[in-house]
């Protein structure tokens, strides 16, 4: 324009100094406007031209269509990426480019949002209709160019392919949501639908299942984790061959822990059958590099409507009737039960309290004297055990705390108060009455009988008390000493290298005959159970005969022989005609407090 400017101005400059006529000056003007239009045509020629081969070249999917949202124009890119010739998109609604009705309906939102020219672009991504009839994924961009004329809107389709982008996060998605190994889903997924299931608009019954593969870990340590890890694979195919119905969901939460969830109109029998099924087909051997894996399966199961509790309350319901599976021998299915669950949150409770009441002195030792039976008499020895004083549920013995203590990891210190007392009374004992004193005898706990520092803490407490040894007896059974890796046999022998004495409860002759055949260092046994009950009003002869048969080879071994659990002195009396030295039980007292013991030894002693 510049241009034009400067070459008319010469020219109007240029008139000799005359003037110029009307239609001369005209003529001038219509001249300038010429030259400036058909630069002006020039430059929109030109920038047309650039448009259109950007247009037609750009990997770009693009469509021009009209203010109706007809296209009426497309270029190769689009066609191209939708398997359609640009004159086949012509007059096609832009609309009507997606796949489904979702798609459409996204298109649809998006003109409307642009709609007027200056409007934001609108963003999205849907699927695309592809000429085979099948979706593919794209990210479109919706805009509008001006028209020819004010306020003339005309709609422009951008069309990006994301079939690898969109593969790819859903790959990720999905891995982020399954388990890797068996392609179930996984914790984090079930617990999230869990919620869902659960949820304020959820109806009708919901069923929990746990499941947990018995003794996984010999296979994987047995023959290697690739074979185990086929082994879940395996799994994980036939619980889903059998969890075929109510909207099952199917996961892995741990190692070897998978849960199934069931939604809609079910009853306990149905799942039931379904758990049933499934532990059967974990039964059949699965057929893995030369090797045929059979495993078993232990199952918890919970039924309720979903109105019942939340998520908290429905698996923790899961989890303690998995456990009660697996206590009453595995391989087997356990369905939740209310009742139960009470009385184990009352056991748990106490097992939870058993610090705190240790701490503040609420154990107490209590004590059941062994006579002995004979012309001499006296105490031979004094059984210490714990009594736990419970403010609110009274006198509890120890079979009903320690196996909470087990499980609370509180029997250690249980054990450690016991002979701790236990030693002081003895010591109390020996400085009162001297050698007429009894020997104080603990049964210790399975887990402190295996504890590392017991010798060591024995040894302490007897130097503390300046106890010989020997006034210590430690009881056991023949189960104690069943144990696979041999701590608690390992700990009472080195104990009784020390001095202590080891008495071994014997029910029949198998555990008598344990002591020479495991070279025991027993030194008492205690007849118990099947063998003194036998023995009461009118024994019969197998009774006595059976009786004789274990004194007399108690004797043999260089044993001395005592019972518990005697309930009478016509009893007492039988036992001692028959070889027995000393006796515990009701004929004495069931048990004493730590007063009444010493009463007890003041007048034996006496």
């Amino acid at each position: 324009m510049v241009e034009v400017v400067q070459r008319w101005t010469a020219r109007w400059a240029d008139t000799d100094g005359g003037r110029l006529s009307r239609a001369q000056l005209e003529e001038l003007v219509a001249g300038v406007a010429r030259d400036a239009a058909a630069q002006a045509e020039a430059a929109r020629d030109a920038a047309l031209r650039r448009f259109s081969a950007l247009y037609s070249a750009s990997p770009t999917g693009i469509a021009l269509a009209d203010p109706n949202g007809e296209i009426v124009e497309a270029n190769a890119a689009l066609g191209a990426f939708l398997g359609y010739k640009t004159d086949d998109l012509r007059g096609r609604d832009l609309a009507g480019l997606g796949y489904g009705a979702k798609d459409r309906h996204a298109l649809l939102d998006g003109l409307d949002e642009v709609d007027e020219a200056g409007s934001e672009p609108y963003r999205q991504r849907v699927r695309l209709a592809h000429a085979d009839d099948v979706g593919t994924w794209a990210d479109i961009t919706l805009a509008v160019l001006p028209g020819d004329r004010p306020g003339a809107a005309y709609p422009v389709l951008m069309v990006l392919d994301a079939n690898e982008v969109h593969s790819l996060q859903e790959t990720l998605r999905h891995q982020s949501i399954h388990d890797p190994l068996t392609g179930l889903s996984n914790a984090s997924r079930f617990n999230t639908l869990l919620e869902g299931a659960l949820g304020p608009s959820a109806r009708d019954q919901i069923a929990l299942v746990y499941l947990d593969i018995d003794g996984f870990k010999v296979i994987n340590d047995g023959l290697g984790a690739g074979v185990g890890d086929k082994v879940l694979r395996r799994i994980a195919r036939r619980l889903r061959e059998v969890f075929t119905s109510h909207d099952p969901l199917i996961a892995r939460l741990s190692g070897d822990g998978f849960a199934v969830l069931l939604r809609g109109r079910l009853t306990a029998q149905e799942v039931v059958t379904q758990v049933q099924r499934a532990l059967d087909e974990l039964r059949e051997p699965m057929y893995l590099d030369d090797h045929g894996i059979g495993v078993s399966a232990s199952a918890g199961i919970v039924v309720r409507d979903v109105a019942d509790g939340g998520p908290e309350d429905l698996l923790r319901a899961a989890e303690l009737a998995l456990h009660r599976a697996k206590a009453a021998g595995k391989a087997q299915w356990m369905l939740f039960d209310p009742d139960l669950d009470a009385r184990d949150r009352a056991r748990y409770r106490l097992g939870a309290e058993i610090g705190g009441a240790l701490e503040n002195g609420h154990f107490e030792l209590v004590y059941q004297p062994m006579v002995k039976l004979g012309p001499s008499g006296g105490l031979a020895a004094v059984n210490a055990g714990l009594h736990w004083n419970h403010p609110e549920f009274g006198e509890l013995g120890s079979e009903e705390f320690y196996p909470l203590a087990d499980i609370t990891g509180m029997t250690v210190q249980l054990g450690h108060w016991l002979l701790t007392e236990s030693l002081a009374a003895a010591a109390r004992w020996r400085e009162r009455h001297g050698e007429a004193a009894p020997d104080i005898c603990i049964r210790l706990p399975g887990r402190l009988a295996v504890d590392p520092e017991l010798v060591g803490a024995v040894k302490e407490l007897l130097d503390r008390y300046r106890l010989p040894a020997g006034a210590l007896r430690l009881c056991t059974d023949s189960p104690s000493l069943h144990d696979p890796r041999g701590e608690v046999l390992e700990s009472l022998s080195v104990l009784t290298d020390l001095g202590a004495k080891m008495v071994l409860a014997v029910t029949g002759s198998a555990d008598l005959e344990l002591i020479p055949r495991q070279g025991l260092k027993v030194r008492h046994i205690i007849l118990t159970g099947p063998v003194v009950d036998a023995l009461g009003d009118n024994p019969g002869a197998a009774a006595v005969r059976h009786l004789d048969q274990l004194v007399t080879r108690a004797r043999e071994l260089d044993l001395r022989v005592g019972a518990d659990g005697v309930r009478t002195s016509t009893q007492a009396e039988l036992l001692r005609e028959h070889g027995v030295i000393a006796a515990r039980g009701p004929f004495v007292t069931d048990s004493a407090t730590g007063d009444e013991v010493d009463d007890l030894i003041e007048r034996y002693a006496g």
